[in-house]
């Protein structure tokens, strides 16, 4: 007979603490600690890498909107 293994559901963890995270709040396990994440993004902690084209194309961007004519 084959052996069946039952797994568990894996608890995620809140990234800030460490605690088992809220199913309501996830990933957090709190609201402090969501507004603590949202704080982070907020005053620049946590970024989002640009590759130089990206940056580029936003310039490039930027600077045809400026050459337009009002409407």
């Amino acid at each position: 007979m084959a052996s069946v293994k039952t797994t568990k559901p894996v608890r995620s963890k809140c990234p800030i603490c460490g605690k088992p995270a809220d199913a309501v709040l996830r990933p957090f396990c709190s609201k402090r600690c969501a507004d603590v994440d949202l704080h982070r993004w907020l005053a620049g902690v946590y970024v989002v890498p640009v590759t130089e084209d990206e940056e580029e194309d936003e310039r490039r961007e930027e600077s045809d909107e400026r050459d337009e004519p009002p409407r």
